[in-house]
């Protein structure tokens, strides 16, 4: 396989790890720790850290979200820092854990949800074409330096393209799934 095709089928396949992980911290009603899981806690005099270098976070059930603090001195931090978050989850503190309970999503929520879901599946197919095109310029300029000829560089080209459908029908099954589970009820 052409180290083009090889680079981009990388470079697509970390476009997509990266819209993956910025479906997971939509919120779907359900209990889940990617929600909370990049929440950046300031503690220790002035450090910033993710929630999950702090802590470890568990399901305990659909709608409920368990904090456990590593060092029990920052769970006042951490507690402040899920209030000011800004993602509509009001911390308890219950003993030596925290817990937070996950509210159910209104219709209108779930709508404005749905529409920032289409906004990164956007995002995901632009990166995905811009790939793309970076891949097509490099196909082209090996086949201008006659590296390889003209059906050489129309197979690569074709499997460029073929990739890319590939990568935006997994974007759409994504995007369509995600709808799917914030519009159930």
């Amino acid at each position: 396989m052409d180290q083009t095709i090889q680079n981009t089928k990388t470079h697509m396949n970390k476009s997509f790890e990266i819209m993956l992980n910025d479906f997971a911290t939509i919120r779907t009603g359900k209990a889940n720790t990617a929600l909370v899981e990049n929440i950046e806690i300031t503690a220790y005099e002035g450090t910033r850290l993710k929630l999950n270098e702090l802590a470890t976070i568990g399901v305990l059930d659909p709608h409920t979200l368990i904090v456990t603090p590593f060092d029990q001195s920052v769970i006042s931090a951490i507690e402040k820092g899920i209030s000011e978050s800004n993602i509509g989850i009001n911390p308890a503190v219950s003993g030596q854990i925290i817990r937070l309970s996950i509210p159910p999503l209104t219709e209108e929520r779930r709508l404005e949800f749905v529409k920032l879901i289409h906004h990164k599946a956007e995002q995901g197919r632009i990166m995905i074409r811009q790939i793309r095109q970076t891949a097509m310029g490099d196909i082209k300029k090996k086949k201008d330096a006659k590296v390889f000829g003209e059906d050489e560089a129309e197979r690569l080209e074709r499997e460029v393209q073929k990739l890319t459908d590939d990568f935006m029908e997994k974007i759409e099954d994504l995007r369509e799934r995600k709808e799917e589970e914030i519009m159930k009820i």
